[in-house]
């Protein structure tokens, strides 16, 4: 298992005023972080790259799109121009030598007509996902497509609209990443859902309900971590926690000590559960 940290704790300025907090992160005893991609110019990511090299971190992203980049818009100028926006991304990726471009890209956030998904938005939407992931191909890349709760996202927001979106896509460049903070808003059982999603997964988010330290909240912890070993995934685990610095994800409270203390409690908790199973309580199916 490896294990990562989410660099959006920080807020989204992802630069090398950063480059102390990496050290911090490398110290506490991650394997590596998650990069989030919002400046897609490929030539500001190689001094970020060099100083993750330097200091033994691996990175995998994320990218996110907002209302200038939906990708099921009905103007195609606007789909042709966010599936542009998103191979950009990917080359941001290269740069950072990730394999891995993760998030809920396949449509914009925040950004709802007042219905559900139409057909057509479901086409589009899997059409460009599908030129998306040959071209990830082509860089050894895999996307990992995320749904979001029914606050931010409607394309997909749960585990069953996602795993049909991904299996329409059908591309073995196109899998799953799961976020534990939107499971728990949606899903009747998280670790069933998990389960069912089977071997699409290639990345695992923990979140606490209120997106602070992983083990403080009301998540289902028993039943993700033994979802976890039942899959035998042993990929990468990454903890994701938000603070005010993220004006985006609208916390508007401060909700642990220090950024130091959520990262040695989450990654405590989170290694306690994955190395030592037998502390931890058994799933009852």
């Amino acid at each position: 298992m490896k294990y990562s940290m989410n660099l959006l704790l920080w807020g989204n300025q992802i630069d090398d005023t950063l480059f102390p907090t990496l050290e911090l992160i490398k110290e506490i005893g991650f394997d590596g972080v998650e990069v989030p991609i919002f400046n897609t110019n490929p030539e500001h990511w190689f001094k970020f790259r060099k100083k993750l090299d330097d200091i033994g971190l691996s990175c995998e992203t994320d990218t996110i799109c907002g209302p200038d980049n939906h990708l099921i818009s009905q103007d195609p100028a606007m789909r042709k121009s966010t599936l542009e926006h998103l191979k950009r991304a990917l080359d941001c990726s290269l740069v950072l030598g990730a394999t891995k471009l993760m998030g809920p890209y396949h449509s914009a956030l925040g950004v709802f007509t007042g219905q559900p998904a139409t057909s057509d938005e479901w086409k589009w939407g899997v059409d460009a996902i599908r030129e998306l992931a040959d071209y990830a191909e082509s860089l050894d890349i895999t996307l990992g497509l995320e749904y979001l709760n029914r606050f931010e996202l409607y394309l997909t927001s749960c585990g069953d609209e996602l795993i049909r979106f991904v299996d329409d896509v059908n591309h073995p460049n196109c899998k799953i990443m799961f976020d534990t903070f939107h499971a728990n808003i949606e899903e009747k059982n998280i670790g069933d859902t998990m389960r069912k999603m089977g071997d699409r997964i290639s990345f695992i988010q923990l979140s606490e309900n209120d997106r602070s330290t992983p083990g403080k909240g009301n998540v289902d912890w028993d039943g993700i971590f033994g979802a976890i070993r039942d899959l035998k995934y042993d990929g990468w685990i990454s903890m994701e926690a938000f603070s005010p610095k993220l004006p985006v994800a609208n916390i508007w409270r401060k909700m642990f000590e220090s950024e130091e203390q959520l990262m040695r409690d989450g990654l405590s908790f989170i290694k306690s559960n994955i190395e030592n199973p037998q502390i931890a309580k058994p799933v009852v199916f």
